[in-house]
């Protein structure tokens, strides 16, 4: 083959790659109302499994590392089974009586309603449980973010070095689901029951939210996937501002619920319901 009608295949090549890549993701830029209306900023991404397919906004942002804060729990919670840390979803820790912010935090809980309720306390203490070398060991396994545990084993993933992007945690996600995470399918399984925050007769609605301080920087999070009879939808959003706004822990988990009513993958009211 000659060099010119080499060039000519690779050029081909080139723009198919460059057509399909633009063909299977798009740029929502008139989301920005639903930001808008909190006074945020923020990114979103949502992957449409079936039809291999990205939707955008504010794609810049979605490959900037943020602190996961409590959307760690996902794979804290996977390395605490694995390394049998807690035998289960069902085992109780002790409450230590100290006070906490929420209510719901000053009593004995268990991982399951500890994920549900978003229990710092609990998470930390499996943390402990599990110890650096190991946690260290099991974040290189899976891939998760920048895997940096400095800044100590109760809370690097809060105010430490632990940073993870908005595409990865749409690829963490997609991995926990396809069960191609380092862990056994029992872990996975487990994960995915503590997940759901909503199971319909026509989706199955898995999320976590995730609140914390980066710099100047409050961050919120709010990301999972949904399964329908034939396809999965897997979401991040993250928004941030300088000032902790009152409604700023609400406003990532609404504005995620706006925006996949808008995009229509589920209906403002299966949340609701």
């Amino acid at each position: 083959m000659s060099i010119r009608i080499q060039l000519l295949a690779i050029i081909a090549l080139t723009g198919l790659f460059s057509f399909k890549s633009a063909f299977h993701t798009n740029h929502q830029d008139n989301l920005k109302k639903f930001y808008d209306e909190y006074q945020v900023q923020g990114s979103f991404v949502l992957y449409d499994q079936k039809n291999d397919h990205y939707t955008y906004y504010n794609k810049e942002q979605t490959t900037i590392p943020f602190t996961p804060a409590s959307t760690f729990k996902i794979c804290n919670s996977l390395i605490a089974l694995e390394t049998g840390a807690v035998k289960d979803e069902n085992v109780v820790f002790k409450w230590d009586k100290k006070e906490r912010p929420l209510p719901v935090w000053n009593a004995d809980t268990d991982m399951r309603n500890a994920f549900k309720n978003s229990t710092v306390w609990f998470y930390q203490e499996l943390a402990k449980r599990i110890g650096e070398k190991k946690m260290k060991s099991w974040l290189n396994k899976a891939g998760y973010g920048n895997e940096n545990i400095n800044g100590g084993i109760d809370g690097f993933w809060l105010w430490g070095g632990l940073r993870i992007t908005p595409v990865q945690q749409i690829d963490f996600l997609k991995r926990l689901q396809g069960g191609e995470l380092p862990f056994s399918s029992r872990s996975m399984d487990i994960v995915k029951s503590i997940m759901i925050v909503k199971n319909t007769k026509d989706n199955v609605i898995r999320a976590k939210t995730g609140n914390g301080k980066q710099g100047d920087l409050y961050v919120s999070w709010y990301i999972g996937y949904i399964t329908t009879n034939d396809n999965v939808y897997y979401f991040s959003n993250c928004i941030q501002s300088e000032d902790k706004k009152p409604d700023f822990r609400k406003a990532g988990v609404a504005i995620a619920i706006h925006i996949l009513d808008d995009l229509k993958v589920v209906k403002k009211q299966d949340w609701d319901n």
